[in-house]
């Protein structure tokens, strides 16, 4: 039997990433309540910590009954959750620090105004609209995968991939005249709307 390996500075494993994402998310934030110009290097590091904190951990997801039972008889090892917070935390303070900043700055009258906070709240948005479809949609299916699912799948598909196609050619013919940034803007939207709810 292979000896467990040490998680980074013994912390629980997803630890030092939840400190990485928090430290992210709150460049981004204090950039935006003081309006000035995010760098791109901090919106892409966002968007892959986003990626990363809002898709499942476990490939194989068990009742908790049965999780139990196989940590009681010592098949699957205990796993305390990244900084010893409760189930979801770090998901939950992102979506708060989001919400906050939004709601702060739209109270300012500056939401409309600080053109890069609207871009970067609405797609953050959009990916996390997905995932509440997503969440919505296992909870209403039981987890059944009918012909009208999969229609739908193949429809939300199809617009994703036709929208981002068009902004595609019109950036590969160099004619920013056919995919103005606010068609980019809807374009990356759907697309993170999309991952979110896959």
């Amino acid at each position: 039997m292979e000896p467990k390996s040490r998680p980074p500075l013994s912390l629980p494993r997803g630890s030092v990433r939840a400190v990485l994402t928090l430290l992210i998310i709150s460049v981004v934030i204090v950039n935006l309540l003081r309006g000035h110009e995010v760098e791109a290097l901090w919106i892409e590091a966002l968007m892959i910590a986003l990626a990363h904190y809002f898709t499942s951990r476990r490939f194989i997801h068990f009742p908790a009954d049965v999780m139990a039972r196989l940590e009681a008889e010592g098949h699957v090892e205990h796993e305390p959750r990244p900084l010893y917070l409760p189930r979801h935390s770090i998901r939950a303070i992102i979506v708060v620090a989001f919400v906050g900043v939004a709601v702060y700055l739209y109270r300012e009258n500056r939401l409309h105004t600080h053109t890069q906070a609207l871009v970067i709240l609405g797609v953050i948005f959009a990916y996390l609209l997905g995932i509440v479809a997503r969440a919505i949609r296992k909870w209403w299916t039981k987890g059944t995968k009918g012909p009208a699912l999969r229609s739908f799948a193949d429809l939300k598909a199809l617009v994703v991939l036709a929208v981002l196609t068009y902004v595609a050619v019109a950036q590969f013919l160099d004619r920013p005249d056919l995919a103005p940034q606010s068609v980019r803007n809807v374009a990356l939207g759907l697309v993170l709307f999309y991952f979110g709810s896959r």
